[in-house]
């Protein structure tokens, strides 16, 4: 059964608009869903050369149950291919202000995190990035 749901939202032109002016995307895996007739699979098709991709944040949301990270995993397959996409995701609001300020970031992955002096048999739900803020420069 497709779900189609009230929830889905476009993401604003003026946002939209110049990163399409740069990439000129030429195909979108996850449009936007007014009705039955509208719902593509878009994890089970071949994307296009250059792809925007708004997927569904929750996975209340999602459509044909593909959420956020099974359009990542598609897009890095589709990398693999030599194609270009680019997504929106979500982050929590400290990741955007770290980037807006020069931040690197490296990914770490699931940690086991060590209580006191016992180490963890399990690792932790949530992955982990580093992110390093280095001095600016001066002019």
């Amino acid at each position: 059964m497709v779900k189609v749901n009230s929830h889905s939202w476009l993401i604003p032109r003026e946002i939209y608009d110049p990163l399409d002016m740069e990439f000129h995307f030429d195909f979108d895996p996850c449009p936007y869903v007014k009705d039955k007739k509208d719902v593509i699979d878009g994890i089970g098709i071949e994307w296009g050369n250059v792809n925007w991709i708004n997927p569904p944040f929750r996975k209340d949301d999602a459509v044909n149950g593909h959420g956020p990270t099974a359009f990542v995993r598609k897009a890095i397959e589709e990398q693999k291919k030599g194609k270009t996409s680019v997504m929106i995701l979500p982050v929590q609001s400290y990741v955007n202000m770290l980037l807006e300020n020069g931040a690197e970031i490296r990914p770490v992955g699931r940690v086991a995190w060590v209580n006191g002096l016992d180490p963890s048999k399990k690792f932790a739900p949530s992955t982990n990035a580093l992110f390093v803020l280095r001095p600016k420069e001066v002019h």
